[in-house]
């Protein structure tokens, strides 16, 4: 028999809100994070915006002591440390302190999708300058590709699953998945679950060179990000962390701890890059298997779905992705469910995409309701002939949402769906 599993605890670093309640402000307001970057119109890109969330020093203080920060230069880990710890406060749980046992029931498992790379950029220059002994003590630790789980873990003292997954911009949302099943399994009772990626150059300058990303914007950024419209041409970049506390209802009741949601499941797959599927491109094939395997893994009817959190990029690839939900779900015209997605005013945050919009889901059912696609005016008349244009709402919508699914897609043809219900 599976244990069931509940969240107990979000936190969330997003370009437009740091913090659940100043992030769910902006949603509910349909508020855009994404803003100008001098130093990309300097470095020559095509795309000069970015969704980069506002950490003040203080804050930063809070979480990281003077010695932690004695070079320092990670925004992957600071964006995961502050997600994760506000989390971890959310659910009310306390870090066990330096002299006490771990928390032998509690685990980690924190995405990222790539490895500090402003760490690694000063790394190389100075081992290119001769300076290798300069690198410091602390080089390896903010580098290595299990970095935000590793911080986490040591200033939680967690000692169950500590690890990191990369799934590209399905890492996010297969976190949950992986550590729905951990609890579910009875393996762990408690388990901190999200995913990080930090922004700028370095980590954009891919994106920027395969011409994917809007440069028609730069003078107005807040506008650029366009899911599901018809003028959409590419998607913002971003970075940030979101984080969701999973823990077994038994021991959720048994701490009276406010419960957010419950995850009734979710699937992970890929498409193996055949057929239409790519490094780049999905294979619909895949992606509905992963939707519909969903389902059964959570035990509903696709008729029970009331709300879709999209991937959708403001690419191309948004009709498709339209289309295979309707395709998955046998649902279309009115009959389909709301949609929306959050990369309108966050841009696409990569790995932490599904993490941050995990948590945007279920701000959603807790509160009840569906916030705004925002820049969406005219919707792409593919996407219109398959869904009633009211279920992709342009104003927040107040609604009683029951059940929820969050899907992610990305680089490698990998897909990630989970499924959340209200709690009631």
């Amino acid at each position: 028999m599976k244990n069931r599993v509940v969240v107990t605890g979000l936190g969330v670093v997003a370009p437009n809100g740091v913090r659940v309640s100043e992030f769910t402000k902006s949603i509910q307001k349909g508020v855009s994070g994404i803003t100008s970057h001098p130093k990309l119109k300097e470095l020559g890109f095509s795309c000069q915006i970015g969704g980069v969330p506002t950490i003040s020093e203080e804050k930063i203080k809070e979480y990281f002591t003077d010695l932690q920060l004695k070079n320092f230069n990670s925004d992957n880990i600071l964006y995961g440390v502050i997600a994760g710890m506000d989390a971890l406060k959310d659910a009310g749980i306390r870090s066990a302190a330096k002299e006490e046992e771990p928390l032998w029931d509690l685990g980690i498992i924190f995405g990222s999708g790539n490895s500090s790379v402003e760490k690694f950029r000063e790394s190389f220059y100075k081992i290119d300058d001769g300076n290798v002994r300069r690198l410091g003590s602390t080089s390896v630790a903010q580098t290595m590709a299990s970095s935000v789980s590793a911080h986490l873990g040591g200033m939680i003292g967690a000692g169950n699953r500590v690890t990191g997954n990369a799934s590209a911009c399905a890492t996010g949302t297969e976190a949950i998945v992986m550590g729905y099943e951990h609890i579910s399994s009875g393996k762990a009772t408690q388990m901190l679950c999200g995913s990080s990626n930090d922004g700028g150059p370095y980590v954009w300058g891919g994106f920027d060179a395969m011409r994917i990303l809007p440069h028609r914007y730069n003078e107005n950024p807040a506008v650029a990000s366009r899911p599901m419209s018809d003028d959409a041409s590419g998607f913002v970049p971003g970075c940030g962390a979101g984080a969701l506390v999973l823990e077994s209802l038994e021991s959720a009741k048994k701490r009276e701890a406010t419960i957010y949601a419950e995850v009734l499941g979710g699937s992970v797959n890929s498409g193996g890059q055949r057929g239409a599927g790519s490094m780049t491109a999905p294979n619909s094939v895949a992606v509905q298997r992963c939707i519909t395997e969903s389902l059964k893994q959570a035990e509903i009817d696709a008729s029970e779905i009331d709300y879709i959190n999209g991937h959708l990029t403001a690419t191309a690839k948004d009709s498709l992705e339209i289309q295979n939900w309707s395709e998955a779900l046998g649902r279309k015209g009115a009959d389909f469910p709301y949609i929306n997605s959050l990369k309108g005013m966050t841009g696409h945050c990569l790995a932490a995409s599904g993490s941050i919009e995990a948590v945007s889901t279920i701000l959603q059912l807790q509160k009840g309701f569906v916030f705004p696609n925002i820049n969406c005016e005219t919707i792409h008349p593919e996407i219109e002939k398959m869904i009633a244009l009211e279920r992709i709402p342009k104003k927040v919508v107040k609604t009683n949402l029951q059940t929820a699914i969050k899907a992610s897609f990305g680089f490698g043809d990998v897909n990630a769906c989970v499924i959340f219900r209200r709690k009631n």
